[in-house]
Parts: C-alpha cells; sequence; structure tokens
C-alpha cells in the first residue's frame, strides 16, 4: 500500500514527552537550520501538525525533525516543533536530540565523554554527553545567549489584577511569575488545571503590555509563561512549571484560558530564568541552579560567560538533564484519510 507521507521516529522523554523523526523527513531549502525552518513553516507546516495532533500526536507533546547540518561545525541538524510555534531552541529537545543520535548510532559514541555540536535554527549548540554502557546518562548543552527584557513589570491580568513578572529570553521569550502571588496554588501536578488557566491569562497580558523584541528574530514575541516558586527539594534549588499555549488566548473566552503544562523542567525556560536572577544580582556566574519540573525531574543551569545581545547585556548558560528513550513507531498518513493534518477536540485541547 502506497502512503502520501511516512515517518521514522524515536519516542523520548525527559519527563516532557518529545518525538525525534530521523526518516521520511523531505528535503527542506535553506543555507542554514534556521532558514530551512521558516521554509517549513510557510510551505510544508502539515509536517508539524500531522505529528503533533491527534491521531498521532497529542497537547503536551513536542517534535523534532533531523536534518543534515548545514554549519560544517556541526555534526547534524534539528527543527523544533511546538503546537503552535517553531522555536529557535529548546532545550528539552535538544537533550532529546542528542540522546537519540548517540544511542541510535547515527553518531558515533565515545565513552566515557562524547563531544560534537548540533545546529539548531538558533546556531551551533554545544554538546557534552557522559555516556556509560551505550547509554547517555547526561547532556550538557551551551544555549545561545540569554537576557532579560524586563524585570519586577507589572502588568494588569483580567480576573487576577496586578502581577509582578520578568520576561526572559532563553531561547524563548518567557513570562515568569512567582506563584506566591497566587493564594493557594502551588506547583504540583494536581493543581494543573488551575496553573494554565493563570498562566494563560499572565501570557496574554505580558503579550499586550509588555513589548520585546531580539535583534536576530524579528517578529519573535512572548510564547511561553512560567510560574516559579521554592521547592521543598534537597536536591533542586527552585521549582517552576511552564505552560505552552494550545492557541490563541482571548480573554473573553475562557473556554482559552488553557494551554499544555511542561512536564520537565525546561531547558530554555530555566536559562530565561537564570538570566533574570543575574540581572538582579542574585546569581553569579558559575552558581549552578538546579531547577526542579513538575515531576520532580532536575536541570541544571550554569552562566559561563557574559556577553551582549544588541543593547541587552547578556549571558552564556550551560543546561545540564537527561532524557530517555522509550519507542520507535513509524507513522503514515493513507491517503484517503479525512484529516490530512490531524484534528482537535476541546476536551483535551
Amino acid at each position: 500500500m502506497s502512503f502520501r507521507r511516512m515517518f521514522q521516529a524515536v519516542e523520548t522523554h525527559s519527563g516532557e514527552p518529545m518525538r525525534v523523526v530521523t526518516g521520511g523527513v523531505p528535503h527542506i531549502p535553506g543555507n542554514s537550520v534556521y532558514e530551512q525552518m521558516k521554509w517549513l513553516e510557510e510551505n510544508d507546516d502539515q509536517i508539524r501538525r500531522l505529528m503533533l495532533r491527534e491521531p498521532r500526536g497529542y497537547p503536551p507533546l513536542c517534535c523534532n525533525l533531523i536534518v543534515p547540518a548545514k554549519h560544517p561545525d556541526a555534526a547534524a541538524g534539528y527543527i523544533i516543533m511546538e503546537q503552535t510555534e517553531y522555536p529557535v531552541m529548546s532545550g528539552g529537545n535538544t537533550i532529546s536530540v542528542a540522546t537519540v543520535l548517540l544511542e541510535t548510532g547515527m553518531l558515533p559514541m565515545q565513552e566515557p565523554v562524547t563531544e560534537f555540536q548540533l545546529e539548531a535554527p538558533a546556531g551551533l549548540i554545544g554538546i557534552r554527553a557522559e555516556c556509560s554502557n551505550g547509554k547517555v546518562t547526561q547532556v550538557t548543552f551551551r544555549n545561545v545567549p540569554a537576557f532579560a527584557a524586563h524585570l519586577d513589570a507589572v502588568i494588569d491580568v483580567p480576573t487576577l489584577g496586578k502581577v509582578t513578572v520578568d520576561v526572559g529570553w532563553g531561547g524563548m521569550f518567557y513570562v515568569i511569575a512567582d506563584v506566591r502571588q497566587f493564594k493557594g496554588l502551588e506547583l504540583i501536578p494536581e493543581h494543573g488545571r488551575e496553573i494554565t488557566r493563570i498562566s494563560a491569562l499572565i501570557l496574554r497580558a505580558a503579550q499586550d503590555q509588555l513589548p520585546v523584541h531580539h535583534p536576530h528574530y524579528p517578529g519573535y514575541g512572548i510564547t511561553v509563561a512560567q510560574l516559579s516558586g521554592p521547592t521543598q527539594n534537597p536536591n533542586a534549588d527552585w521549582r517552576n512549571s511552564v505552560t505552552v499555549a494550545n492557541g490563541p488566548i482571548d480573554f473573553d473566552n475562557p473556554a482559552t484560558w488553557t494551554g499544555a503544562l511542561d512536564r520537565c523542567p525546561c531547558g530554555t525556560g530555566t536559562s530565561a530564568k537564570i538570566a533574570t536572577l543575574h540581572a538582579k544580582g542574585e546569581l553569579a556566574l558559575n552558581q549552578p541552579f538546579r531547577h526542579e519540573g513538575l515531576l520532580g525531574t532536575v536541570f541544571t543551569g550554569n552562566l559561563v560567560e557574559e556577553t551582549r545581545i544588541g543593547d541587552y547585556r547578556a549571558v552564556v548558560p550551560t543546561i545540564s538533564g537527561q532524557s530517555w528513550i522509550y519507542g520507535y513507531n513509524t507513522y503514515v498518513l493513507d491517503p484517503a484519510d479525512p484529516f490530512p493534518n490531524g484534528f482537535t477536540i476541546g476536551d483535551i485541547w
């Protein structure tokens, strides 16, 4: 039987489910992975929707396409796809991609440490993978420069009132709010519904009231909300919950006050958080910051260098974490399938 499309994928998670497509990726024009990402967004967005919507996907799932690197120093390239956007960088996805490339033999593994570079849409990302008995036990990547765009800004949020937030870039723009502003709310899985409601409202208000600009990526705005607070875990320094939007947020339509919770500690979100802490004088260079996600897993961030991005004082983070392979799948599109772009229904979306 012939299929319109066929993809081979490795299923991984770092708490967050992250699919890595290793086969079936079509030729994508472009002189860099960033150009390939923009071409895909404008000309073949079906792949993203097919992989992330039902029946092949679900709200918190992320997906990555492995592509040949365009940069001569990179061993491979990858295009990151999420429910509403193509991020130029993602930490958890980077850890998963590196793990898949090594554990499947697509790149040679050297024990105890394998080092190489990947080309993300954001550019070269340095990888240091700790390996033992054919298994990747930890990935540390050198991220793109991170910076604070707004510190202690007060925004007006419908139904919530005035909320104090920071906005940081860590590969995506995050609006970050201390959860202790919201009485009775805790960063625990049981409060997931209320976390997404509050995060969606904060995200939309920040988009409306706090303009941002990245000199390298015109048009990229605030797309992710992060609630932040203390942790009881002696192996972590702070706790967070990131909510990724499922679609446009309308203050007049409570059905849109939702999103998908990131199940991992979030690499770019950690980068944004530690950039804002550094800008406030609360985190020094080379001071490890252990960031815990909703499931109790931890990514460790470390600021290794100060730099500048346009007019912003910026810092270069490294992020360390682990990902696990849990399956291998082949996905196809039947030519008679009435939903060639997948589908969503409001019960879980």
